[in-house]
């Protein structure tokens, strides 16, 4: 008897699905998840879980994970885990916001609004192993170095580049010690400003920055 109204329950029309609720969407438009949940609506709400989810969204190049919670009696909240981009790339009249693993995540029409450093073409173009690089050291600055940042290059794995707005040069190196590389070189940016203007951030060797 139990089992049976277990059974009723778990597959009534009055838990089916009605209302998707998403969250955690900036970079992917919620018409677009809509339209990508949409063969969800009135399925049994206690049969849908995150893998039921993800493969309807794999498809977004923003979405990196979902979540979901079932609201009884008809609602399903979905919670959208977005890449974070940390460079753009220009690409004709647009830019492309690129993350930490080098993909394409979404775009925006005017470079100051993403406050993003700009990859070199040229990396992004002949060598993925360079291009990598360059993101995933991008990917250890916190938001706000980021925004001081004008562009990103490199001629090898091993001699990164930065550029801030203000003119002055980040020699990075590889992507080792990247944890380490982006304390030391907050801690410089944030220091208190020097007679000689500083030219030149060294933290190749972080244990062992130098300015000049």
């Amino acid at each position: 008897m139990v089992v049976a109204l277990i059974l009723v329950l778990v597959f009534s029309p009055v838990l089916a699905i009605k209302t998707i609720t998403v969250t955690g969407t900036d970079l992917t438009s919620e018409k677009t998840v809509d339209e990508a949940l949409a063969p969800l609506k009135e399925q049994p709400l206690p049969q849908v879980g995150d893998d039921d989810v993800r493969p309807l969204l794999e498809g977004l190049p923003a979405v990196l994970d979902v979540t979901v919670e079932a609201r009884p009696p008809s609602e399903l909240a979905v919670e959208i885990t977005e890449r974070i981009p940390v460079a753009v790339l220009e690409t004709g009249k647009t830019f492309a916001l690129i993350d930490a693993e080098g993909k394409r995540i979404g775009s925006v029409k005017e470079r100051k609004s993403a406050e993003l450093p700009l990859i070199d073409e040229s990396a992004a173009s002949k060598d993925q192993e360079i291009f990598r690089t360059i993101t995933a050291v991008l990917s250890a600055l916190p938001a706000d170095v980021l925004a001081q940042l004008e562009h990103a290059s490199a001629k090898s794995i091993d001699s990164v580049e930065l550029q801030l707005t203000n003119g002055q040069k980040v020699l990075w190196g590889n992507d080792s010690q990247l944890e380490l590389k982006a304390k030391v070189f907050e801690a410089l940016l944030n220091a208190p400003k020097p007679e000689v203007e500083v030219e030149v951030y060294d933290v190749s060797t972080p244990t062992m920055p130098v300015t000049r």
